[in-house]
């Protein structure tokens, strides 16, 4: 099973555990030959979800761990104490090279401490933000951080964007990737001290398409491949997006069933209407990978169901197959 990526998936993270943990496994080893999957967890409980199941068993194996994190357990405690949870089990996998890669939709906090404690920081990186892929009217965009850094330093927003080019160019596929820093105004004397002392950084790095400030009502046009800010901006711009398109779906479904108009009218759209919701819909991108690690780490949503996984599982074939981690330290 030479050139397969390994990647050690936690079945025990996430409210929809194990079942769609798993079923998301399956369709990912249905989807690409180049993927084998290790289940880390309570060997029983995954056992009796894939009862009838038909799958390739040479690509798919059970690495058992007795013990689980809850989201409402303090991170740090929970992972130094629980070393037999499916979290930390899986992640050994990794630091050990028993494992190219970890997938979970398990707790953050735990996952964030997890990952500097067992797979570490490449050396020079300061701080490992979270990644997702978002989508806009041109594609997608890269947000980072969205999670990871809620006081983050000029130097580390530097680096967010450097590592963020990297990750667009290698897995996404677009050259030279243009970098917009979030902010209140195009204008440069604008925004917080933290975007201030970022800006003349960005514009200094000679390896980096930074394009200037980018507004939040920008991004979804497309404005940046890469939209550089620290977490607690990151994070309300993504649970924005997330909101904002299912309420717009939401409506979109009202009105159209309002009326005998609205219903015919709704059948005749409803191609169209499906194919560009789906475009909105954040698990057809997969989990959000931490960037800068010695290994490649992938957070997926708490309430993934089985094709985020699915679709989680798969970008890790291509993080690796790309070298990410490596380019990331020649980089820094």
């Amino acid at each position: 099973m030479a050139g397969l990526v390994r990647v050690a998936l936690d079945a025990m993270g996430g409210d929809n555990a194990p079942g769609e943990i798993v079923k998301g496994a399956l369709e990912a080893l249905q989807a690409s030959d180049e993927l084998q999957v290790i289940l880390v967890g309570k060997e029983d409980a995954i056992k009796k979800e894939l009862e009838g199941a038909v799958y390739p068993k040479e690509r798919l194996s059970i690495v058992h761990a007795s013990e689980e994190i809850s989201c409402d357990e303090a991170p740090v405690y929970a992972v130094r104490t629980k070393r037999d949870s499916s979290l930390v089990v899986a992640m050994n996998l990794v630091h050990k090279g028993e494992a190219d890669a970890f997938v979970s939709a398990g707790s953050t906090g735990a996952i964030l401490v997890g990952s500097v404690i067992y797979i570490k920081r490449i050396r020079g990186i300061e701080r490992t933000p979270l990644a997702p892929l978002i989508p806009t009217e041109k594609g997608v965009s890269l947000l980072i951080d969205c999670g990871a850094n809620v006081d983050a330093k000029p130097s580390q927003l530097v680096q967010f964007a450097r590592m963020g080019s990297i990750y667009m160019e290698q897995v996404v596929g677009v050259k030279n990737p243009t970098v917009g820093l979030v902010n209140i105004g195009v204008e440069e004397e604008k925004g917080n001290q933290l975007v201030k002392d970022t800006y003349p950084l960005l514009k200094e790095q000679k390896d980096i398409n930074f394009i200037g400030s980018v507004e939040a009502r920008e991004i979804p046009h497309g404005a940046a491949d890469v939209i550089v800010c620290e977490a607690f901006v990151g994070n309300v711009i993504l649970k924005l997006y997330e909101g904002l398109a299912k309420t717009l779906v939401s409506k979109i479904k009202e009105g159209m069933m309002s009326s005998l108009r609205g219903k015919i009218g709704g059948a005749l759209a409803k191609p169209a209407l499906k194919k560009t919701m789906k475009s909105f819909d954040s698990a057809e991108y997969g989990g959000a990978p931490m960037l800068g690690l010695n290994g490649l780490v992938v957070k997926t949503h708490g309430s993934s169901k089985a094709a985020e996984v699915r679709n989680s599982l798969l970008q890790c074939i291509t993080f690796t197959k790309q070298g990410v981690t490596d380019k990331i330290r020649e980089s820094i």
